[in-house]
């Protein structure tokens, strides 16, 4: 498999994952209570939006690269 082909594949695979999930989440903590040594923390479940046009150049782009690997062989 040459490098086109793993840029490309890897690419198909994040533009389908941004399409269908539609962003990146991630956990945030922040602490909202200190009394001694006891404190109180709190965490939200936010989430990066991934707009769907981003995705589907990622996943373009991976197509792209694999027809490009491919005609290269031959």
């Amino acid at each position: 498999m040459s490098v086109k082909m793993i840029v490309g594949i890897v690419l198909i695979v994040a533009g389908l994952v941004a399409l269908i999930h539609g962003g990146i989440p991630y956990t945030k903590r922040k602490e909202v209570m200190q009394v001694g040594p006891m404190r109180a923390e709190v965490e939200t479940q936010e989430e990066v939006p991934i707009p769907p046009i981003v995705g589907g150049l990622v996943l373009a782009g991976g197509v792209t690269l694999v027809l490009l690997a491919r005609k290269s062989k031959t």
